[in-house]
């Protein structure tokens, strides 16, 4: 295929009224590292092919320990800053939110952050720690260091309890999402309030979850549309307002995922995908604070 170049990814609006390219390439699950090592060039040099090809919304986090990665790969990329789309999210240092943002600018190597995010809610055992930490987040987006805020990994009950005192509504919620973990009613509920849903880990069930119920259906519409399985999930993802991180260290991948552009389901394969999806339930992250049999 032609390569593609960043206009091909379309955007979305956020409710704060800044745009967000509907495709994100991510830094986590198969990049994480466990120690803040030397820089893996493997890692740059995959960020800075994705930017090549179209990737501007790029997405990190300071538990992956991949920001120095992301940040030279931005400053060897040659894309001006304000043209990329850059996400990174705060975990261990949640108890100073302005200091853990400080640290992960200097290893991103640029002055703001396009998008901040709590990265889960399971440190708080109150909900004043929630709301605290959230203030806290509404601080940095005046401070102009992040351009808008938002939650990962957040259930319906934790989004509830911060919009009790928010003066920002949070602009997205980033999570697993796939056939086989839609989350009940959260999605629509997040869209009622103005939050987006960003999705993680989208390719599950051709990847982790590979011998369940999709396989056939997926590969039916694959065949259809000439484009992999994978592709379909994305779509699926897309059709509904769903922004989407996805990654790959290989590059022909990565361009391949761009066809997702290039085609959409009709509503009713959307709505085959999704009602085949409910019979199977496997969540790939976060398993040890959701249980294995909570589909929420």
């Amino acid at each position: 295929m032609a390569m593609a170049t960043s206009r091909s990814i379309p955007s979305t609006k956020l409710n704060d009224g800044s745009s967000i390219p509907v495709l994100g390439y991510g830094t986590g699950t198969a990049w994480f590292k466990k120690t803040d090592s030397d820089l893996n060039r493997d890692l740059v040099d995959s960020a800075k092919n994705a930017v090549k090809l179209g990737y501007y919304h790029l997405d990190g986090a300071e538990v992956y320990r991949t920001e120095g990665e992301l940040g030279q790969a931005i400053r060897e990329s040659g894309i001006p800053r304000e043209q990329l789309f850059v996400t990174t999210k705060v975990n261990k240092n949640i108890a100073d939110i302005p200091a853990a943002l400080d640290a992960s600018l200097k290893k991103l190597q640029v002055d703001y952050v396009d998008l901040y995010l709590i990265h889960q809610p399971f440190f708080a055992q109150t909900k004043e720690q929630l709301q605290s930490a959230w203030a806290a987040m509404e601080q940095v987006k005046a401070s102009g260091k992040a351009r808008s805020i938002g939650v990962s990994n957040f259930l319906q009950s934790h989004l509830e309890t911060v919009l009790e005192t928010a003066k920002v509504i949070p602009a997205v919620n980033q999570i697993e999402y796939h056939p086989y973990l839609q989350h009940g009613n959260l999605v629509p509920w997040q869209e009622s309030k103005g939050i987006k849903t960003v999705s993680y880990s989208g390719l599950t069930p051709v990847t982790r979850a590979a011998g369940g119920p999709l396989d056939s259906l997926l590969s039916g519409l694959a065949t259809k549309y000439a484009v992999n399985p994978g592709e379909i999930l994305l779509r699926w993802c897309l059709e509904q307002g769903v922004i989407s991180i996805t990654t790959s260290s290989k590059e022909t991948r990565l361009a391949s995922y761009l066809r997702v552009l290039t085609f959409n389901l009709t509503p009713k394969e959307v709505e085959e995908i999704s009602e085949v999806g409910q019979q199977h339930h496997f969540r790939a992250f976060w398993r040890e604070n959701f249980g294995e049999d909570d589909r929420s």
